[in-house]
């Protein structure tokens, strides 16, 4: 549980950096995945879905959900962005453990058959 919280507080601070950040406050990357907002930035929202993206046996909590929901909301590329964000990857979230939380979520309007990255959503086969 305590590694939990570290990654929690890492991405939290990974969020903090961005927001503070010059050139990500001026809106230099307006036409990116998520809009005027960078996916690294956005990611700082999948805080509550740290232990679900990194065990794939656990059920993602509700926040967790509700926050792939809104990120999913704004476009399959934008949830894609996040997921595989490098935000993400540098709390020790697997790409392949990050694009199954939708499923998990089971969100009924996920971009079933989008290309990830190398991931295809939601249909992705864990190897252990």
């Amino acid at each position: 549980m305590r590694s939990v919280s570290v990654s929690v507080v890492l991405l939290v601070l990974a969020g903090a950096v961005l927001l503070a950040s010059p050139s990500l406050a001026d809106g230099v990357d307006a036409g990116g995945a998520c809009g005027a907002t960078p996916p690294d930035q956005v990611a700082v929202k999948l805080a509550p879905c740290v232990s679900a993206a990194k065990d794939p046996d656990s059920t993602p909590s509700k926040r967790c959900c509700a926050a792939v929901r809104e990120i999913g909301e704004k476009s399959a590329e934008c949830l894609c962005a996040v997921l595989l964000s490098k935000t993400v990857r540098d709390i020790g979230v697997k790409p392949e453990m990050a694009v199954t939380i939708p499923k998990r979520c089971n969100i009924a309007d996920r971009p079933i058959g989008y290309k990830c990255g190398d991931f295809t959503l939601p249909s992705l086969q864990l190897q252990n």
